[in-house]
């Protein structure tokens, strides 16, 4: 698409984050309301977590703004907001979203895109546009620009973020399943790619503390996670059946998508359209075995390994036989809690570029 004559601004955002959480007020994303009189051309909001891998995602963010003014600028309004610490992407995609954005894109990791999915939803339900009417929609758009990129491999997407701009530029959509997460007396939580539990959430966590090595930091995690790591009983509640123990379980997986932990393929079957999530379980795993394993594990072939096994669920409770409150939980590799937590699917509960 040809760039225009003459390129339109850079509608600039930034602004404090309040942390609250808390439904956005009518007064929106813009302090200078002038900036109302295009809305109706559509504004496309792009969420910038410029401290992703270790800074690289601000300074490349600024290299690609050319080329996506030519790109875009003569089809909607480019509205940037940069981001300034935790839950302020949330915070900006509820207010782009009751401010009648047509889109909202993560640019950034798996952490950034996390954020904005659970800015799309307030109190468990779907954020609206305040003036738009009830057919109106944001669609969700990702620039995978961060340490962490899991979601983005499932469609075998490369890390070219003009390729990203091309698909945002094409407008073609799917309806996205979108995972769901509660736990003891918590509001509901949301998660787009994988929720794990036990050792692989506690890698998470302590990965997280080593983000500054790049994906050396899932190694570090990992290594951690093991220190004094023991096998659980757990009991499960499919679909709500009748709950069930499952013996020595040493990591349990739900993917809404098939990657996590940098690049590992543990979920390989799931499908983000197809309105179900893969459960798998590795039971009885040592230390060795993730060693002697992990190829498969990153191959996504370990479906056949003994201890492993997979189920397709719309909805899964998890618990502790012996209650200890000190079972991980994570999801998009961002920490959630401790069990007991249920896991459920809302199928195609937001448009997505792809």
């Amino acid at each position: 698409m040809a760039a225009p004559a003459t390129p339109r601004p850079l509608l600039i955002l930034s602004r404090a984050s309040s942390h609250s959480h808390s439904q956005p007020s009518a007064g929106g994303l813009t302090s200078d309301r002038a900036a109302a009189s295009h809305r109706r051309r559509g504004d496309f909001v792009f969420v910038v977590n410029p401290s992703g891998a270790n800074g690289r995602t601000g300074k490349q963010w600024k290299q690609l703004l050319p080329h996506l003014r030519t790109r875009l600028a003569d089809q909607c309004n480019i509205c940037e907001c940069i981001t300034s610490g935790p839950s302020h992407a949330i915070d900006v995609t509820r207010e782009a979203i009751k401010d009648g954005a047509d889109a909202v894109i993560a640019v950034g990791g798996d952490g950034t895109l996390h954020e904005v999915v659970n800015g799309f939803f307030w109190k468990g339900s779907p954020v609206r546009a305040l003036d738009r009417g009830p057919d109106h929609s944001t669609a969700l758009g990702l620039i995978p620009l961060g340490t962490g990129s899991d979601f983005a491999r499932t469609f075998g997407w490369t890390n070219d973020p003009c390729d990203a701009i091309d698909r945002i530029v094409r407008g073609v959509t799917s309806k996205l399943d979108i995972g769901v997460m509660e736990g003891p007396n918590r509001e509901p939580h949301f998660f787009v790619n994988v929720a794990d539990i036990h050792l692989s959430a506690k890698a998470g966590y302590f990965a997280s503390m080593y983000k500054r090595f790049g994906n050396l930091c899932y190694v570090f995690g990992a290594l951690r996670a093991f220190w004094g790591h023991n096998n659980r009983d757990m009991r499960i509640k499919v679909n709500g059946g009748e709950w069930r123990t499952v013996h020595k379980v040493t990591a349990l997986c739900i993917g809404n998508a098939k990657y996590f932990g940098g690049g590992m393929k543990i979920t390989p079957t799931a499908d983000p359209f197809s309105g179900n999530l893969e459960v798998v379980v590795l039971q009885d795993f040592k230390w060795y075995d993730f060693l002697l394993k992990l190829h498969r594990l990153y191959g996504g072939t370990h479906l056949s390994v003994n201890g492993v096994s997979s189920i397709r669920v719309q909805s899964i409770e998890v618990a502790e036989v012996t209650a200890s409150g000190d079972i991980f939980v994570q999801s998009d590799g961002e920490h959630f809690g401790f069990l007991p937590t249920k896991f459920s699917v809302l199928p195609g509960a937001v448009d997505f570029f792809c």
